[in-house]
């Protein structure tokens, strides 16, 4: 966590987890600058295709979400709408990047954001019932 006040919260959190012998999740937030635009396709080889199928290859990971994610559904066709423009450097942007960098399976050069939700291990130092 490049938060330092977070990364001790967080590392603090883990150690009282570890210490009554039990395990804890967590989400893992994953963002990419400077992507250019083009990468991906939009039907069989997208690009957030690509992405949850490598998120979700890893050991324990239980969520995959890009860009506004399942807080999106929250949201009306109008509100989540991606609006383009032209910047002042003559590059074409988006007003919110809800799409997390991502429209319609490619790449739009704007950054990638990607969440991948990981369960607690259930292999713990408690006795338990399996």
């Amino acid at each position: 966590c490049p938060h330092a006040e977070t990364a001790d919260a967080m590392i603090d959190r883990i150690d009282q987890i570890r210490r009554t012998g039990s395990s804890i999740g967590g989400v893992v937030e994953c963002v990419a600058y400077n992507v250019p635009a083009g990468l991906g396709a939009p039907v069989f080889d997208k690009l957030e295709a690509e992405l949850a199928k490598a998120c979700m290859s890893l050991p324990a990971s239980k969520g995959f979400e890009i860009g506004s994610g399942f807080g999106g559904t929250m949201l009306d066709g109008k509100a989540h709408n991606d609006e383009f423009y032209v910047d002042a450097d003559g590059r074409t942007r988006t007003r919110s990047n809800r799409s997390g960098g991502v429209q319609g399976g490619i790449s739009n050069g704007e950054t990638i954001w990607v969440r991948v939700a990981f369960k607690p291990t259930s292999t713990i130092g408690q006795l338990q019932n399996t």
